[in-house]
């Protein structure tokens, strides 16, 4: 009777440790990790997407947001990559200025570092001034930063991001000079920009969308015009061949189960789809354009090689 129990008991104990192996993914919350500030574009884009990732997770799936802001973006995207690949923890990923972590200093992590689960967002940038500042023409702002090269600031999110890139080549393009004030991202910098603190910033179509009371939008760096800003003119429209932007997405750490992976896919892939997604995100200025798994890989492989060709030419730090 006791040999009963016992052998009663532990195959009570196998199928129950079986069924906590099958259980279907996700049993608890996902933390998604934001390498910038709130209110931001990177915000604003995973806030956005959280409720119809859950949607099509199912299962009462929720994912919980956290601002991990610094370096760049590189403090939050490291946590990602050191993170148990278990599918509880993703985070934001930003194209290029992630890969030009990796070259402007020891980042911590690489392209191999990540399980790709989708990009979301193409934002391109664009040039702003505040209201009264007497910038109100991308000609008037070119003519003064030539006339005292360095004398006109630049609020921009980070260093050797999409922004940084922007400027690179305006700079090139006009033979102006600036002088970069950097911020841990570009919610602060479109802040100090309405405050008086800096002359011009250079940010992302999204972050300036709902502050075109306060800001000068002078042109868009675009091959055509936005649908979120039709009136505002093309940079080449005005004859600076300027063309540049962010990308925005979600990744995971390396080596997530494959079902977890599949589930993550099918979910991103399913959200690309969704009408009242697209409709939120336009809401928020934010051009959609998903890209997911071994795609989104190659297409980070390509922006390292673009951010590593700026480094050799001309080093942000």
């Amino acid at each position: 009777m006791l040999k009963l129990i016992h052998t009663t008991a532990l195959t009570g104990a196998i199928i129950l440790t079986a069924g906590a192996a099958l259980a279907e993914y996700p049993e608890k919350p996902i933390e998604v990790i934001v390498g910038f500030s709130a209110g931001g574009g990177t915000d604003v884009m995973a806030r956005t997407a959280a409720p119809f990732i859950e949607k099509y997770l199912g299962d009462g799936a929720s994912l919980v947001v956290k601002n991990v802001p610094g370096a760049s973006g590189q403090i939050g995207v490291t946590e990602v990559a050191e993170a148990e690949p278990d599918g509880y923890t993703i985070g934001t990923f930003n194209l290029p200025g992630m890969m030009a972590r990796t070259i402007d200093r020891e980042a911590g992590y690489d392209r191999d570092s990540f399980t790709y689960l989708a990009n979301v967002v193409n934002d391109p940038n664009v040039i702003v001034t505040a209201k009264g500042s007497g910038f109100d023409t991308i000609d008037k702002l070119i003519a003064a930063a030539k006339k005292d090269p360095g004398a006109v600031t630049v609020g921009m999110s980070s260093l050797g991001g999409d922004d940084h890139f922007a400027l690179i080549k305006l700079e090139g393009l006009t033979d102006a000079e600036f002088t970069i004030v950097p911020f841990k991202g570009s919610a602060p910098a479109r802040t100090a920009l309405m405050g008086g603190h800096v002359a011009m910033g250079i940010l992302n179509i999204s972050e300036v969308a709902s502050f075109q009371d306060e800001l000068n939008v002078l042109g868009v760096a675009t091959e055509e015009r936005s649908d979120f800003a039709p009136d505002i003119p093309t940079f080449k429209e005005q004859g600076i061949d300027l063309v540049n932007g962010s990308m925005r997405g979600f990744v995971a750490p390396a080596g997530l189960p494959d079902d977890v992976s599949a589930k993550l896919d099918d979910a991103f892939e399913q959200m690309a789809g969704d009408p009242e997604f697209l409709a939120a995100m336009k809401a928020t200025a934010n051009p959609v354009e998903i890209v997911t798994g071994d795609e989104f890989k190659q297409l980070t492989s390509e922006l390292y090689d673009l951010a590593n060709g700026v480094w050799q030419e001309t080093p942000w730090n």
